[in-house]
């Protein structure tokens, strides 16, 4: 099929970052591929008609999700219709389960191919959720190691493509160039600091990890903070840096946090897919995370393993510290900070995990995956 035409849909910035890589080896095996639907900026770059803006569908917990229910219900609705009226020879879900998973199982039933693309965290909670799975893709692209094993029980086809960001982010980082890059000091400790990419996680994580990072300062004059900002966030960042507390050496910058995680000594990084990243740029670091009280209670029973960031599930240990909901607490994420930097024996110990990790997560990613939507699209 030389000019195949695509639907994707990616619901926030770590889908579009693996939509993106995907696009430019689908396009390199069919230059005139057609693709749309709703996207980000990464897989705007690549020429994909964005009929909704991925940031529509950027919301997470289930209390912030409510707030926003009917109009993703009716972006999903609008979204099934037009595919049903002019049908894609392939629909490509990424990530965004809650959303994709539903509609992945309506355009099957009408005889549209489904692919997902990173399979959900099936192994962590929603373990039921993996029947809603085998209804509604004909394939899933998974991103570890360890998943495609575990959906073939289920009789689910699947394909280990690797992790993108493994081939994207080098194994050996250059802190000191990234230094340059940041106008860091090149002989301080450097502590980068990452609340997250979406409006809730920006107002749930800053002010404390900022107030975290105050602290710090007062015990190590030495250290500097740099805080990689969402574009659309950073006014925002920015305002509650200036009401305070906040360290004095703060840098914030905008975008740029592969640059502020080669550049630093150590992480604070509200959990999700940034964990991983300061993983394989084989950072030592404190995960955090802070919800409302209802999503919390809502999740935490049905969460099946004692590790909530990506490093320590993969290791399957606590390599790192996690602080969450009443844990994420200023003087006690100060303290996991600074006992990061007191123990550079440690810090070289979790390096050599996360070098291991690296490794394991390194495959050609965009090309394995295309291989496998082409046998989708040829079945």
């Amino acid at each position: 099929m030389p000019h195949p035409r695509f639907a994707m849909v990616a619901g926030e910035a770590s889908g579009d970052l693996l939509a993106g890589h995907v696009l430019d080896a689908m396009r390199a095996r069919w230059p005139e591929l057609g693709a749309g639907g709703i996207g980000g900026a990464q897989m705007d770059a690549r020429h994909f008609l964005s009929w909704w803006p991925a940031e529509k569908l950027a919301v997470s917990g289930y209390a912030e999700v409510l707030r926003h229910l009917r109009e993703i219900l009716r972006i999903r609705d609008d979204l099934r219709h037009r595919l049903l009226a002019d049908r894609p020879d392939v629909f490509i879900g990424v990530d965004a389960p809650d959303f994709n998973l539903g509609l992945e199982s309506q355009l099957r039933a009408a005889g549209i191919k489904t692919v997902h693309f990173v399979c959900p965290s099936i192994w962590a909670w929603r373990m039921k959720r993996v029947e809603k799975l085998k209804r509604a893709c004909d394939h899933v692209l998974c991103i570890f190691p360890f998943e495609p094993e575990l959906l073939a029980r289920h009789g689910v086809a699947s394909t280990y493509v690797g992790h993108p960001l493994a081939s994207v982010i080098p194994m050996e980082p250059d802190q000191a160039g990234a230094r340059r890059k940041l106008g860091l000091p090149a002989d301080a400790k450097v502590v980068a600091v990452l609340p997250g990419s979406r409006a809730s996680e920006i107002e749930a994580h800053t002010a404390r990890f900022l107030k975290a990072a105050a602290m710090l300062e007062k015990q190590r004059g030495d250290t500097w903070f740099v805080l990689p900002a969402v574009p659309a966030l950073q006014a925002r960042i920015g305002e509650i840096a200036r009401r305070g507390p906040a360290p004095r050496h703060l840098t914030i910058v905008t975008g740029q946090s592969h640059a502020a995680l080669a550049a630093c000594d150590v992480a604070l990084v509200a959990s999700g897919t940034a964990t991983l990243e300061t993983a394989l740029f084989k950072r030592p670091m404190v995960i955090s995370y802070r919800t409302s009280w209802l999503t919390y209670a809502l999740m935490k029973p049905r969460h099946l393993l004692p590790w909530v960031g990506l490093p320590n599930i993969l290791c399957r240990d606590f390599v790192v510290p996690e602080l969450l909901q009443s844990n994420a607490k200023p003087d006690l994420l100060a303290r996991a900070l600074g006992e990061w930097l007191a123990s550079p024996d440690r810090m070289r110990s979790v390096q050599e995990k996360f070098r291991a990790l690296h490794a394991d997560l390194k495959r050609d990613t965009a090309t394995l995956a295309t291989d496998a939507i082409e046998k989708v699209l040829a079945s």
